[in-house]
């Protein structure tokens, strides 16, 4: 049986991570969890539209950070998102349980674990502004609609876990479901990313990354 208080690491700003032993990875940075996805995909993602409807398309859900912290955005700014998850690989409600548990706030507590038991594949009004669906199925495999969405947080585990995720075929697959100026965002910044992003399509920023890191990649499709 496995210790998941082990698993659950305190990181630099005060939030948590996850440990996966089976790939020697962590969910987010150490130098801070929720500093790292505020950067990357709330301050450099969603805050680059100014649109008042969105649709965002998440590559991997994990923890959820990257939902919570989306729809505590929209409450803030009072925009309406329909919000996508995809997710391969669920965690263990018992190690999502032990998560969570670090959330001290009573509300932010209740959200994540209303998101974490959102039923796969059905869509969910959390609130006025905020539609929310998990997908649970490999990107590969999946099919969405050609020009669905308007950003997609790329948040696959980095190219030396996950290489299959990395792929010109799923960048180009991501430039289809895109409309016209859409953008995609990660942490990653490797060279090879930025050329096959290129490849399909896409034109490519490097931007300032989170903290601990020097570089991230922002993809337009234009």
């Amino acid at each position: 049986m496995k210790d998941f208080e082990k698993l659950v690491r305190q990181t630099s700003d005060g939030s948590y991570t996850i440990f996966i032993p089976e790939l020697d990875e962590n969910y987010h940075s150490f130098h801070g969890a929720i500093q790292e996805s505020q950067h990357v995909f709330i301050n450099q993602g969603l805050n680059q539209f100014e649109n008042l409807l969105l649709d965002v398309f998440e590559v991997g859900f994990g923890t959820g950070l990257n939902a919570f912290l989306t729809y505590r955005e929209v409450e803030r700014k009072c925009i309406n998102i329909n919000y996508t998850s995809i997710e391969a690989y669920p965690l263990d409600s018992k190690l999502v349980d032990t998560y969570i548990s670090n959330f001290e706030n009573q509300d932010d507590f209740e959200l994540l674990k209303k998101m974490h038991l959102a039923e796969w594949g059905s869509g969910i009004q959390f609130s006025e502004n905020f539609k929310f669906r998990k997908v649970n199925s490999k990107l590969e495999l999946s099919e969405f609609s050609k020009e669905s969405f308007d950003i997609i947080y790329y948040d696959a585990f980095g190219p030396r876990v996950q290489p299959e995720m990395w792929t010109c075929g799923l960048f180009s697959k991501m430039f289809e479901i895109l409309r016209e100026n859409g953008l995609l965002v990660t942490y990653c910044a490797k060279g090879q990313v930025k050329r096959d992003l290129r490849k399909v399509g896409f034109e490519v920023e490097t931007c300032q990354g989170p903290p601990g890191k020097r570089e991230m990649i922002r993809a337009w499709k234009r």
